[in-house]
């Protein structure tokens, strides 16, 4: 009996770090979930889920939207211009950014239509919805409302589409050729081991048919690169160098991170 109650104690803790890790507020929810809902009460367990899944719903869907700009962060909302790859992403509450990086998103997001009425800025992990300094794992840095992912821009049939060759957004890499600089190689061989680590969070690959586009894809980088707010773009070497870019703001990230040969991190300072 005493190993079943640690059992559920540990199960318990594990998935409020799980969550909390996840969204932000599910940790706190699940446990409110337990104060509202009394171990006395009939079918207690049925009505706690009940209970959390609502008030998460709630919570994720109209109240935090309309509290974050007091915080200095805004949800980006889909539009025929910009949306998130996955609905995840809008699920876990990481599609959170600054007042002003909403601002750079917009007005990107306005160019890349003039280039093509059809193609949108897909973004992929942006930031949490309060709080700097808390981590959107696995990510290092989007603790601040000033970083996010956004897709390379794939063509089907030689003309740009918004599909993605991964559920995830990440994960399926555009890799280096035989004469460019394979990062990975380099970074793997100091025993950074977690470089390649997305490869294993594709949640599926999808769209087979879909390939890079190397002129979008340039087009994109050029209209972030040309934003007097962005600091910084990471992309692999190899990208860099394939798609001709010189800009300074685009730069390695460092083996300390993950590769960046499946997406575009951009932030502002």
């Amino acid at each position: 009996m005493r190993f079943k109650i640690i059992g559920k104690i540990i199960f318990h803790i594990v998935f409020f770090v799980f969550l909390t890790i996840v969204t932000q507020i599910g940790g706190i929810l699940y446990i409110a979930s337990f104060l509202i809902i009394s171990n006395k009460i009939k079918n207690h367990k049925l009505k706690r889920i009940i209970t959390f899944v609502g008030s998460y719903l709630f919570f994720t869907f109209i109240l935090i939207p309309k509290i974050t700009p007091f915080f200095g962060r805004i949800k980006i909302s889909d539009n025929n211009k910009i949306e998130a790859h996955n609905f995840i992403t809008k699920l876990c509450n990481r599609n959170y950014v600054t007042l002003e990086m909403y601002d750079v998103l917009t007005d990107i997001s306005v160019q890349l239509g003039k280039e093509s009425s059809s193609i949108k800025l897909i973004y992929l992990d942006a930031n949490f919805p309060f709080f700097d300094g808390f981590p959107l794992l696995p990510h290092l840095s989007h603790n601040d409302g000033k970083k996010i992912d956004v897709s390379f821009i794939y063509k089907k049939d030689n003309k740009p589409t918004n599909l993605k060759p991964s559920r995830s957004g990440y994960g399926v890499f555009v890799k280096p050729k035989e004469n460019e600089v394979n990062q990975t190689e380099n970074c793997k061989e100091k025993k950074y081991w977690q470089y390649d680590f997305t490869k294993y969070v594709t949640f599926g690959a999808i769209n087979n048919e879909i390939e890079f586009s190397k002129q979008a894809t340039k087009k994109l980088i050029k209209l972030i690169a040309s934003n007097k707010k962005v600091s910084k773009i990471f992309i692999e070497p190899h990208i860099k160098a394939r798609l001709n870019l010189n800009s300074s703001k685009i730069r390695f990230h460092g083996c300390q991170a993950v590769r960046h040969d499946d997406h575009i991190h951009f932030q502002i300072k």
